[in-house]
């Protein structure tokens, strides 16, 4: 029994990941977005948890980790991509641009499968990740909905089609680009601890102050930290092989 639910339970949580989607997309479509945002927030959190699970139980399969690429695919590509659609459809300028123009959205649904299926099949990404998470890109599109919620004097840059576009084609380009980014997995003696603890340092400080206004500022920290990481173990790495040949 035990072995049982050993195997099965970071499945079982995957499935909720893959049910709060499914919930959210249904919201975003009826035009609830902030509900639709809690249930994309609520998948996250699934989703970190069956990897947690999955490591500390030692409990991983191919299955497992196809069912995570599948429930990522819908409560980061497609749920972010309708509360996009939604938002898109609430922009004045939508009669001047045309109304066909919102379906961009769904681009991002299909730049997160890109990116989930390169993840399965790139063998550099056991400790680091090759392209922005598509939970980062779904937590970063869900905060507007609050944003907006919270902060009314910045409707009219957020609710502008113009401005959606580009998050659209930033952020489909962040999802597939050969960009090394930190992951959260710490472990014993790892340098690169540092980086983590300043990433949750600076998150915890501006959710707490800013709240859903602060998440597109996390991501871009976490762009950064993850870049001067980058550049300082390259350097560290040339220095050694310096040494080396001396």
């Amino acid at each position: 029994m035990k072995k049982r639910v050993k195997k099965h339970l970071p499945n079982a949580i995957t499935c909720f990941n893959l049910f709060s989607g499914c919930v959210g997309v249904a919201f975003a479509f009826k035009g609830d977005l902030i509900t639709a945002a809690y249930a994309l927030f609520l998948a996250a959190i699934f989703d970190f948890f069956d990897g947690f699970a999955a490591r500390v139980l030692q409990s991983f399969s191919g299955i497992g980790k196809d069912l995570d690429s599948l429930a990522d695919v819908l409560s980061f590509g497609l749920l972010p991509s309708a509360i996009l659609y939604e938002l898109f459809l609430k922009s004045p300028q939508i009669e001047k641009i045309g109304p066909y123009v919102c379906f961009l959205a769904f681009a991002i649904a299909v730049f997160s499968a890109l990116r989930l299926a390169k993840f399965n099949t790139d063998t550099r990404q056991a400790d680091i990740f090759i392209g922005l998470p598509t939970p980062a890109n779904g937590v970063l599109i869900a905060s507007l909905p609050f944003i907006i919620e919270q902060h009314p004097l910045l409707n009219q840059y957020i609710l502008n089609q113009y401005t959606l576009l580009v998050l659209v084609i930033v952020m489909c380009a962040l999802l597939v680009a050969e960009l090394p980014l930190m992951s959260l997995k710490f472990k014993n003696r790892d340098p690169r601890n540092l980086y983590r603890y300043l990433l949750l340092l600076f998150a915890a400080i501006l959710i707490l102050f800013f709240k859903f206004a602060a998440i597109p500022v996390v991501i871009f920290i976490y762009i950064t930290l993850s870049i001067i990481q980058l550049k300082t173990a390259n350097n560290n790495n040339i220095v050694g092989s310096q040494k080396e040949n001396i």
